[in-house]
């Protein structure tokens, strides 16, 4: 099993690997989750963004990490931490990404404070970003939930995005 990184009442973060590629292939394939990026992945595609992850892991400390079931150990999405490249900054973002058979039960929340908390205490990070495109509003209503609040707006990956920020 991949290395835990936190846990919450319900969820448990750890390490992405080889082994949880079926679950992030058909999640990223999911149209409905993927309604805000431009495009649905293939299962290669979603094999390279999880080697993106490892590859964060390895040098930045943190990424993307699954989120499962504490007690099933059943997955549930992707939360992390990412450090992004924005308007020429390193930014920590808090990213979020729940596959659609557990929208609304307020995981996306639960493991978002999780890491939320984590930059703050673990990782002494001053403030963290969440960068949501401007038509996602589910998005924003859990980013406002987590404190965050919208400060501009940037271009990122050729579409424009909210900057959603909150300081310690």
């Amino acid at each position: 099993m991949s290395p835990v990184v936190l846990e919450s009442d319900r969820l448990r973060l750890r390490e992405m690997s080889d082994d949880d590629l079926d679950f992030v292939a058909e999640m990223l394939a999911d149209p409905e989750v993927m309604r805000y990026y431009p495009k649905c992945y293939s299962r290669d595609e979603a094999r390279e963004w999880l080697h993106r992850q490892v590859r964060r892991y390895q040098a930045d400390g943190c990424g993307l990490w699954l989120v499962e079931d504490r007690d099933t150990g059943a997955p549930r999405g992707q939360v992390g931490l990412i450090i992004q490249d924005v308007d020429g900054s390193r930014e920590p973002e808090v990213g979020y990404l729940i596959h659609r058979p557990f929208w609304r039960h307020g995981l996306a929340f639960e493991a978002a404070s999780a890491v939320k908390r984590h930059a703050f205490d673990t990782r002494g990070v001053d403030h963290v970003i969440s960068l949501i495109r401007p038509e996602n509003i589910p998005s924003q209503a859990v980013a406002r939930k987590l404190g965050l609040s919208p400060v501009r707006e940037t271009m990122f990956h050729g579409y424009r995005h909210l900057v959603f920020q909150a300081t310690v």
